[in-house]
C-alpha cells in the first residue's frame, strides 16, 4: 500500500519538493506551478512520485514534469534514473505503449496552398491511414520479416522504400535502439504486432495538419526550417498491441518474482528487476524491439501521409517539400551517459510521458541541429495545437536531459465521456476552426479539450524552469483521431 505523501514544499516558482521520508531513497521533485496544481484536483500522482523514490539504485531525485497525472506504477510525466550496478528497470516506468512518440514533418506549403482543399485532404488521410482500436495495416508480415522490423526499426522501413536516409538522420537514435532481441518477445506479442504495422491506433493517438502560428526563437526556428504560416504535419503513435503485450508479459513475470528480490515496495505496480539480472536484461531487449517497431510504424505512417498529400494536392514531392523535422520518444528507458555530481556517469533513465531534451553540442543530435539543441515536440489536445521547443543544458544537468511530453490528462476517459454527454464534439471543434475526423464518437468524447491541462501553462513551466525553450507554436487545422 502506498505511503502517505508529505506536504509539498515550494523550492521556487516552478519546483516543488517531496522531502525524503520513510524508506524513500531520494527526495521527489515536481516541476509545476500553483495554477497547474490547483487544476490537478484530486489526482494523487504526487504519491506515485514518492513511491518511485523507494526503488533501489535511484539517483538524485524522483522527478515529474508539469503534465504529470496518475499512471501505472510511475506517474505519467515521471522521470527517474538508476545506477547501472545497483539499480533496476521497471516496465511501469516505461509504460504500456512503449516508444509512443511524435514526429513532425515540415512542408514548403503555406495556409493558402491547402485551405481550399483542407477537408478533401483530411478525408483522404482519414481513409488512407488505418486508425482505431485493433486497426490493421495493409502489410501482412511473415514472422521472419516481423523480427527484422523489431531488430532494425525505421531502417527496415526505409530499406523497404518507406522513406529516405534523411528521415533516419532526423529520428531519435536514428530510428533503431541497439540490443533488440526478438527471441525475448512472446508469441502473443508477435501475433498482435504482425498486422498492425503502419496503423495509427486509438485513444490519444492522432495525425494533425498544423500551421506555424508564432515564432519565439528565430535562431532555433531557422535551424529547424520553420517560419510563420508554414504548414506542418504531426504524427503521434506508438508500438500498438505488440508494445502493450511486451509490457504486460514482463510485468507479470516481475510481479511473480518480486518476493525473491526482497525489495520492499509501496506499490506492486512498481515491480522491477535489477539491471544486471537476466530478467532485467531480457526486458531491455524486448523493450528495444517494441521501440524499434514504433519507429518503423511512425516512419510508414509518414510515408503514406506524404503519398496522400501528393495525390490529393496533385503536387510533386519537390513542390510539397515534406521533410521530417524530428521524431521523439515519450515512453522509453535508455542507457545514457549524463552528468551526475559533475561527472559523466552511465545511467538507465526512465522517461514515462516525458521527452528527451538534449542541449546544444550533444553528439547524439543530428548535425543540422547541433548548434541550437534537440528539437522537442509537445502536442496538446485536439483543439490547441502544439509547441516546438529546444533542449537545454539546464535539463541535461538537472533532469537527466528531460522535459514534458504534452498537456497531461485531468479527466479520465470515463469522466470525459460523462462530461461530454449530449454534445456534438466535432461541431464544437469546427466552431473553433479545427476539422476533426474519428472512427467513432466515443473517441472524440474521450478526447475533449477539457480532459487535458492547459498546454500553454504546461509549456510555460518547462520554459520558465529552462528545461526546454519555446521555439514555435503550431495551430491545429485538421485532426485525424485514432
Amino acid at each position: 500500500m502506498s505511503e502517505k505523501v508529505p506536504a509539498l514544499t515550494k523550492i521556487d516558482e516552478y519546483r516543488w519538493l517531496i522531502p525524503r521520508s520513510g524508506k524513500m531513497n531520494v527526495p521527489g521533485v515536481i516541476y509545476t506551478s500553483r495554477l497547474l496544481m490547483e487544476s490537478q484536483g484530486a489526482d494523487e500522482s504526487a504519491k506515485q512520485v514518492a513511491n518511485v523514490a523507494h526503488l533501489p539504485g535511484i539517483v538524485k531525485y524522483s522527478l515529474a514534469m508539469p503534465d504529470i497525472h496518475w499512471g501505472y506504477g510511475f506517474p505519467i510525466g515521471g522521470v527517474a534514473a538508476f545506477d547501472m550496478n545497483t539499480g533496476v528497470i521497471s516496465p511501469g516506468g516505461v509504460g504500456y505503449d512503449i516508444n509512443c512518440g511524435c514526429r513532425l514533418i515540415r512542408t514548403a506549403m503555406r495556409l493558402q496552398d491547402i485551405q481550399p482543399r483542407l477537408r478533401e485532404l483530411a478525408t483522404a488521410l482519414f481513409q488512407n491511414i488505418p486508425s482505431g482500436v485493433g486497426s490493421k495495416g495493409p502489410l501482412k508480415l511473415s514472422l521472419k520479416e516481423e523480427k527484422k522490423v523489431l531488430a532494425q526499426g525505421s531502417r527496415w522501413a526505409v530499406a523497404q522504400g518507406y522513406g529516405t536516409a534523411e528521415d533516419l538522420e532526423a529520428t531519435e537514435d536514428r530510428g533503431m535502439m541497439a540490443g533488440a532481441d526478438p527471441e525475448k518477445v512472446s508469441d502473443r506479442a508477435l501475433e498482435r504486432g504482425r498486422e498492425q504495422l503502419g496503423t495509427l491506433g486509438s485513444g490519444n493517438h492522432f495525425l494533425e495538419i498544423e500551421m506555424v502560428q508564432e515564432i519565439f526563437d528565430r535562431q532555433a526556428a531557422a535551424a529547424f526550417g520553420l517560419s510563420e504560416g508554414q504548414i506542418t504535419l504531426l504524427i503521434h503513435s506508438g508500438s500498438r498491441g505488440l508494445g502493450y503485450q511486451i509490457c504486460d508479459d514482463y510485468l507479470a513475470a516481475m510481479v511473480k518474482h518480486m518476493g525473491q528480490m526482497e525489495i520492499p515496495l509501496p506499490d506492486r505496480q512498481l515491480s522491477c528487476a535489477y539491471l544486471d539480472s537476466g530478467r532485467g536484461k531480457d526486458y531491455l531487449s524486448a523493450m528495444a524491439c517494441a521501440a524499434n517497431y514504433a519507429w518503423a510504424n511512425r516512419q510508414m505512417l509518414m510515408h503514406w501521409s506524404r503519398e496522400t498529400f501528393e495525390k490529393t494536392l496533385q503536387a510533386s514531392p519537390r513542390d510539397l517539400g515534406m521533410q521530417l523535422l524530428y521524431d521523439v520518444s515519450h515512453n522509453i528507458a535508455k542507457i545514457e551517459t549524463l552528468p551526475l555530481e559533475g561527472k559523466p556517469v552511465r545511467l538507465c533513465v526512465h522517461r514515462k510521458g516525458a521527452t528527451r531534451a538534449f542541449p546544444p553540442g550533444h553528439e547524439a543530435l543530428p548535425q543540422q541541429y547541433r548548434a541550437v539543441g534537440q528539437p522537442v515536440l509537445i502536442p496538446g489536445d485536439m483543439g490547441t495545437g502544439s509547441y516546438v521547443m529546444v533542449g537545454t543544458q539546464r535539463a541535461y544537468e538537472e533532469t537527466f536531459g528531460s522535459t514534458c511530453h504534452g498537456a497531461g490528462r485531468v479527466l479520465s476517459r470515463t469522466q470525459a465521456v460523462k462530461a461530454s454527454r449530449g454534445r456534438g464534439i466535432a461541431r464544437e471543434m469546427a466552431d473553433r476552426g479545427v476539422l476533426v475526423m474519428a472512427g467513432g464518437k466515443g473517441t472524440l468524447r474521450e478526447e475533449i479539450p477539457e480532459a487535458y491541462k492547459n498546454l500553454d501553462q504546461v509549456v510555460d513551466v518547462v520554459h520558465g524552469a529552462s528545461l526546454s525553450r519555446k521555439v514555435a507554436k503550431l495551430k491545429a487545422l485538421a485532426c485525424i483521431k485514432g
